[in-house]
Order: C-alpha cells, then structure tokens, then sequence
C-alpha cells in the first residue's frame, strides 16, 4: 500500500498560522505583564527601600538612645535610676586618616585598638564585646567600645582626639539602683542586649540602645520605660566624612513608674526576714496592689548593669540558697492549714457541712472500710468542733471529714475559683501557676488513679497541692473582700511626661467568688478573728497588746513524710528538714487595709514563726509611725541568707 497524501487547503494554513500566533501573543502578553509586575513591585512597593538605599550613598542616619525611665515606690522613693557616664564610640565607616605622605594611619579596627590602648584602658573582655556588637552594627552606627571612662582617661582622649576620626566621647545614662539588694527581686535589672534580645527586638528602636530589663518590673514594663529612639542626619561625602547636618529628631525618655510597693513596709519585711529563707507578700486588698513584695535571700542587681563578672555570677548561680529565685511567686508549697478557711467556704457551698454541724474529733480521721489512720496535729483530739472552732483550731479531722464527703471533683473545682492552679497575672516575669490537683492531673503526671486518700491529704493543703505565696496573699485578700476578687499588681501610676502629675491606674477585677449565702462569709471570717483574738486560737498570742482586729490563720508545710507510729522530733532533724511555717492574716477585720501571707522554710510552726512577723508587718503599715531619730544610722538592712529546700508530698500532719 502507498503512503497517504495530506492535502492542506488554505484554510487549514490559516487555522494554523492563527493559533500559532494567538500562542505567541499570549506569551508576549504574560512577558509583559512579567515586567509590569516587576516593575511595580521595584518602583512602588519598594520605593522606600530603594530610596532610603539611595540616600544613604549621601545621607548618614545616626540614631540617639533615650533615656530609660525611672521607677520610685508609691510615695516617690527612688528605686532605679540612670546616672551619668562616659563611654567611647566607633562609627566604622568613619574610622580612617591619612598621613601627610597619603597612607593611611591604620586601615582596620585591630589597629585602631592598639592606638586607642595607649590612651585609655581597654580590657579583652571589652575588646571581645565591642567586636561582637561591631558585626551586628551598621558600619554608619556608633558602636560603644568602653564605658565608664575615669576624668583622666576623657581628658587625655580630648587632646587626641584629631588622630582618631570616627571615634567619640559620648556622655550616656547608666542604671542605678539605690537601695542595692533591697527589692531586687521586684524591681529587677537591666542587662546588655544579646542576640536572644534581639530576635525579639524593633531594631530601629533599640538601634542606639544597648541595655534592656532582663528580670522583674525591669522586664515586664520595658515598653514604657525605654522611650522612643531620636536620630541625626548627616551629608556624607564620598569618604563617609560628616558634612552638614540635614535634619534631628530628639530622642522621647521613657515613662518613670511609680510602684505599689511602700518601701518602709518593704524594708521592714526584708529584715524580718534577714536571717531566714522565704517570702512575705503584702496586698491591700481594695485594688490589689502590692504593698511589699519580699523574698529572701536576694542579690544586688547593680553586678548586672555593665555585665556581672564569671566569679559573681558563679557564686550566685551555685548558692544553694538559690538568691536569683523570686520565692513570693515562683516557688510553690503545699500552703498547709492556711487554706482552711476557704476549704470550709467550699463544703458550706456544695452543702457538705452547715453552719450548725459538728464533726467529732478523736485525734484521727478513717476512711469507712480502711483502718489507715489520718492524724490529727492534736494527738487527743479536738471533741465535737464546728466551724468556728475547727478554724479557729485548725482540726484536721473536721476537713479531712468534710473534704472525703465533698469529694475532689468538687473540692478542687471551688479551690480554683480562688485562683488556685493558676497565675494570678501579676504583671511581672516568671509566675508559677502552682498546682491544684486532679484524678486527670494525676493520670497523665504519674499514670496513676485518684485515691480517696488523695483527697483527704488536700482536705488540710497536704499531698498534691502546691500555692505560690503570692497565691495565698491574694486568696486571703479575697475572702477578707467576701469573694471580691482584684488582680495583684506592682504599677501603681505613670508619668508619661516630667514635671506632670502621674496617672494612677484603675484596679483589674476579676471573676467574684459567689456564695449561696452571704453569711457564709462571715463564719469564714470569725472563725479567722477567733485563730488570733480567742483563748482557743492557735495563735493568741500574736494578739497581745493588738490596736486593731486582726484575722488570720496559721499554717505548716511539710518537708517530708513520716511513717504512720513514728513520731516527728524536730530536735532530732537537721534545720533543713523542719516544717515550714505559714501564716495568712489581713486587718482591720471589718474594713480591711492590708493582706498578706508569710512563709519562712524550715522555719517550724506558723503560730510561733510565720505569726508575729505578719503582726510586725500590720503594725508597721496600720499604726503611726514614731519620730525619726536624727541619729539613728541610715541605709537599708543587709539580708544574710541560709539554706532553702524542696518540699516533698507527705501524708501525717504535724502541730498547726
């Protein structure tokens, strides 16, 4: 067979030649639309990037650093401020001279390092951290090569000066703090910016800048207290020499912040607490302010402003004291007897118990159909105790009882209406949330069921159950405001511009603890009158020559578990093994004007430890204060610190 012929007419060619040529007008067409594209994305969306690059062939933008904002307490005690130094800086593309021969003097940093050494004292660690900064730094910025020159050095580098083009004494603002150890833990520090800083950072803003808050109030209200970044504008020449200056926008310093904390009332409980370890946290209860804010032992955070030496840092880092750690909302205790009168609140809510009832107390408390015993502190029992009294007393079979019929679901369901198991918001760094157990909770942490025993042991603030001290302070405040419920804060006002008034700021209320009824508060609360002003209460003693009423409950948080016969000797246990001592109070009772909890390690029984230190705090905030002694020394106490350590979950109670 022959090959078949293909006959094209001439509209078979025309058909062709018109598909071919919409395909390439089609591809000419997507070809410019390219190049529109492109060049509106250059010309339009990217104008300002390439303008800017283009200005810089003629213009130098030097940025200014603000300068920070200061911080006092509520009645103005200065508490961080800036002082003035002398730092030496480099702009790199300025960095070059030339002889009267046309060479260069030097032609690198390493040069110009080794001039500038005759004439000031540059350490290596110096040298290694302005080479660091150098390369994160543009080469038109200044770059700070050694701070804190002495009047000499300045002076010799004055009369230098011409030799080192690029290189400038510049006067700077140093953070400084007052008060040293005092209120270090609230106040915090600043510290030189690093690279973890500046993955988080404006760089535009912090161009000039090279400290920013690390910890504390520092930290958590850096963006008012930086301020805002000025700039000069400079004409370069070809060289990168400085012509005329084209435009200056002045740096804005950044806002001073006035702290709730009254520094008296922080003073007084720093050296209450001087030769121990722990915490005392003091609200007002009105607006949740901070009133003191101590946790002991503590660290001064001046060996932090210009980079704290390998020595210090190890010594504090090392110290099994742990001084670095903020105890007031960082660590977490098993908060002890303090929590029983709001555990009663709850079984009042969920109808366990009424104000009428009565729990027999023989010293223990069983598990129907278990012979495990739970012991009372009161190793003969209380008798027949209501309410009152087992507040007042701090029975622990009256809550032990109550807590197994309530049952954990809903026992820790009210408990978290106080706040318990979670942050409290209080605008600084770092808050446990603690931890208020559940059968969930303790499924996924230790693949375990939920024991009655479980609940038994939270029934008294024992087993699973850790608060942060500044968990219980606002728990108490919140019963001594009869569920009224604030969010602990440390920024009492701002004054944004100097000269003016500051802006105090409004309370943040949170969700209310609702009763069925009303008088329940009032149980809750006698019942704490009765634990300091009653002949039965466990601290009574506290109350002795007392002005005013005062509420409270004491607390112990155990160290460690004993067997169920074996009895606990303290004599016989090393100081680190003692109980802690716990305290919670507020006052006056029927318009209260200051709450706080207290919490000394190993400190021993609350009535006896943790107790008169809340009385010395309530006088000294409640009653006139004495005429000054002109002669009396000035500046504040210097802590001493000992020994902290953990506390583990036990099950046997020791003396309330």
């Amino acid at each position: 067979m022959g090959e078949r012929l293909s006959i094209k007419t001439e509209r078979d060619e025309q058909q062709l030649f018109n598909s071919r040529a919409i395909i390439a007008a089609l591809i000419v067409l997507l070809a410019l639309t390219g190049i529109i594209a492109r060049m509106y994305f250059l010309q339009v969306k990217q104008n300002a990037y390439y303008t800017n690059l283009s200005l810089q062939n003629y213009q130098h933008r030097i940025p200014i650093a603000p300068t920070r904002g200061q911080i006092y307490d509520r009645n103005g005690v200065l508490l961080a401020d800036s002082k003035t130094k002398y730092v030496i800086q480099v702009v790199r593309d300025s960095v070059s001279d030339l002889n009267d021969d046309g060479k260069r003097n030097y032609s690198d940093i390493d040069i110009l390092l080794g001039q500038l050494s005759g004439l000031v004292s540059i350490s290596e660690k110096e040298q290694r951290l302005f080479m660091q900064q150098l390369r994160k730094t543009s080469r038109y910025q200044p770059t700070v090569l050694k701070e804190n020159l002495t009047d000499v050095e300045v002076a010799k580098f004055a009369v230098n000066k011409p030799r080192f083009p690029g290189v400038d004494i510049e006067v700077r603002m140093e953070r400084n703090y007052p008060y040293g150890k005092v209120a270090s833990h609230v106040i915090g520090y600043v510290g030189r910016i690093d690279e973890r800083d500046m993955k988080n950072l404006n760089r535009d803003e912090y161009a000039a800048s090279t400290h920013i808050g690390k910890t504390g109030v520092e930290a958590s209200h850096e963006d008012r207290l930086h301020g805002q970044t000025g700039y000069s504008l400079h004409e370069v020449d070809a060289h990168g020499q400085y012509k005329d200056l084209l435009d200056e926008k002045p740096p804005v310093g950044g806002q001073d912040l006035f702290l709730s904390i009254d520094m008296d009332l922080q003073l007084k409980a720093e050296d209450l607490l001087k030769n121990e370890r722990g915490a005392v946290i003091a609200i007002d209860p009105t607006n949740g302010e901070v009133l003191a804010m101590a946790s002991m032992p503590t660290f001064d955070p001046n060996l932090f402003v210009n980079g704290i030496s390998h020595k210090d840092y190890t010594d504090l880092r090392d110290n099994p004291d742990r001084p670095l750690y903020n105890r007031a909302l960082q660590s977490a205790y098993p908060p002890g007897s303090t929590i029983k009168p709001m555990v009663a609140l709850g079984g009042l809510q969920e109808g366990v118990i009424w104000p009428s009832k009565t729990t027999y107390d023989p010293g223990f408390f069983q598990i129907p159909g278990n012979k495990h015993r739970y012991r009372c502190w009161k190793k003969s029992g209380h008798g027949a105790v209501g309410i009152d009294r087992a507040i007042a007393q701090s029975c622990d079979t009256f809550f032990y009882d109550m807590a197994y019929r309530m049952g954990v679901e809903k026992y820790s369901n009210f408990m978290r209406n106080y706040g318990f198991g979670q942050v409290t918001g209080i605008d600084l760094p770092s808050e446990s949330p603690g931890l208020m157990p559940t059968p969930e909770w303790k499924q996924k942490r230790y693949k375990q069921i939920w024991y009655p025993g479980d609940t038994v042991n939270i029934g008294i603030g024992q087993g699973y159950w850790l608060a942060t001290p500044l968990q219980l302070a606002h728990a108490v405040a919140t019963t001594s405001m009869r569920g009224i419920r604030v969010k602990p804060r440390l920024l009492h006002a701002v004054r944004r511009v100097k000269n003016e008034p500051p802006e105090v700021l409004p309370p943040e209320y949170l969700p209310k603890v609702v009763l069925k009824n009303p008088h329940f508060w009032d149980l809750s609360i006698n019942g704490m009158i009765n634990v300091v002003n009653a002949s039965y209460g466990t601290a009574k003693k506290v109350s002795q020559g007392i002005s005013y009423t005062m509420a409270g409950k004491t607390g112990t948080a155990q160290v460690f578990g004993i067997a169920q016969n074996a009895k606990y000797d303290a004599k016989k246990l090393a100081k680190r093994l003692h109980d802690h001592a716990l305290f919670v109070g507020f006052a006056p009772a029927s318009n209260p004007k200051i709450a706080l909890s207290v919490i000394i390690e190993n400190g021993g029984g609350g009535s006896s430890v943790a107790a008169p230190v809340a009385r010395a705090m309530m006088d000294e905030y409640l009653l006139p204060k004495p005429a000054l002694d002109p002669n009396a020394p000035a500046g504040p106490p210097k802590p001493v610190a000992t020994l902290v350590n953990n506390t583990k979950n036990s099950k046997q109670p020791r003396e309330r």
